[in-house]
């Protein structure tokens, strides 16, 4: 049996790791101690070729099957990981045959929720994170994508604005349709409450979990976010024909949920009085396209948001309504975002991304000003956020040290 690589962009430098020792045995001075979360399976990060990948010992069917659905739906531009390769046909030293490894790139600024709750997080950080898993479950339904294993496990965060955005793991149960019947994505949402009740008891016994609620009351937050959502991109709306303002307030809506509406579907009865409205394509975006578009900056939905916000602001505060909005988009950019982002010391860069970390720097400021009773200028509060706060964040680029395999995990009896 040979070893082989499949890859979709080949890198010589996987033909140097031993694949001829089961990854469990791998030695440390080959692996990243990268935070990982709970699997069925053995995960280790390992550096290589100034990347971070994540490797997965499966078995070679089921790893070529993930590989394969994880590259559908990055090609959907779903939020999921970036499948890299697949390792087959591997053979111990002593001849005995090996399974298969999936390989993905790792998701940088990602945590899994046991590394989060590490942390000092706030009340309600649960309620954020199946809020961030609601919003990811109805885009994949909305794809045609069934899960089969929805948990906060299988997903990683990432800090959006202070709030999380939820990223798939784990494809390796899923399914691709062309559409979801309603029982299937009932399935999944049952699927999704029983797990996270049990991960949210687990982090409980472990005197993690800062609710003050019981985890299987939490854990059916799941169920309304993700009804309240996927009602409000598909539902059918009857409005009369005098209402046609409300047709904008529905895309309005949905724009403050974070999806585009590329299409609407729009009947009127026989006699025309009424006019019945249905979102036909909705995508998640909305801001994070805007801000690309006008400035070129790559961030998430609440981030974008945050920072569209500070830029209508800049807008207003020049009085320069009458330009256009690129103008001052491209002034802000120079003036205002990129020297408070370039002022980071190198040493503190791997803390958060660029747009969380200005994001912060308006939280700061708000904080800064209701405790003086005074408007501080951005300048201010950036020197008083590098000095007090952002040297006290954990390295969320790469969180070194941390190994949630080893936190308490609590295993409950049926």
């Amino acid at each position: 049996m040979a070893l082989e690589i499949t890859a979709a962009r080949p890198d010589p430098a996987l033909l140097d790791l031993p694949w001829s020792v089961p990854l469990e045995e791998w030695p440390e001075e080959l692996l990243a101690a990268f935070p990982r979360g709970i699997s069925r399976h053995v995960v280790r990060f390992v550096r290589l070729s100034g990347r971070v990948l994540a490797i997965k010992e499966i078995k070679t069917e089921l790893a070529r099957r993930e590989y394969e659905m994880l590259r559908n739906l990055e090609r959907l531009d779903l939020p999921c990981v970036e499948p890299f390769a697949i390792v087959s046909g591997r053979v111990s030293q002593d001849g005995q045959p090996l399974d298969g490894c999936l390989i993905t790139r790792h998701l940088q600024f990602s945590l899994p929720y046991r590394a989060l709750y590490s942390q000092s997080l706030r009340a309600g950080t649960a309620s954020r994170l199946i809020d961030a898993l609601a919003v990811l479950l109805v885009r994949l339904h909305l794809a045609g994508f069934w899960w089969g294993d929805v948990s906060l496990s299988n997903t990683l965060f990432r800090r959006d604005a202070g709030a999380f955005a939820a990223y798939l793991v784990d494809a390796e149960t899923g399914e691709l349709h062309h559409e979801l019947t309603d029982g299937q994505r009932e399935h999944d949402l049952e699927i999704a409450r029983v797990n996270i009740a049990g991960e949210l008891m687990d982090l409980e016994a472990g005197g993690l979990l800062q609710e003050d609620r019981d985890p299987v009351e939490v854990s059916e937050r799941i169920m309304t976010r993700y009804r309240e959502l996927w009602g409000a991109l598909t539902d059918t709306e009857i409005v009369d024909t005098g209402e046609r303002w409300r047709v904008d307030d529905r895309i309005r809506r949905l724009n403050a949920l974070g999806f585009d509406v590329g299409e609407l579907a729009m009947t009127t009865d026989i006699d025309g009085s009424t006019i019945q409205i249905q979102p036909k394509v909705v995508d998640a975006g909305h801001h994070s396209r805007r801000l690309l578009r006008l400035t070129g900056i790559d961030a998430r939905e609440n981030q974008a948001r945050r920072l569209l916000n500070d830029l209508d602001s800049y807008r207003a505060a020049l009085q320069r309504q009458g330009d256009s909005e690129e103008s001052v988009a491209f002034d802000w950019l120079r003036e205002v975002y990129e020297p408070l982002v370039r002022s980071v010391p190198p040493e503190l860069r791997r803390k958060l991304e660029p747009a969380e970390f200005f994001h912060e720097l308006l939280e700061h400021r708000w904080y800064m000003s209701e405790r003086e009773q005074r408007d501080i200028p951005l300048s201010e509060v950036k020197e008083d956020y590098l000095r007090n706060v952002l040297p006290t964040k954990p390295d969320e680029q790469a969180v070194v040290g941390v190994d949630t395999v080893e936190m308490p995990v609590i295993v409950w009896d049926d």
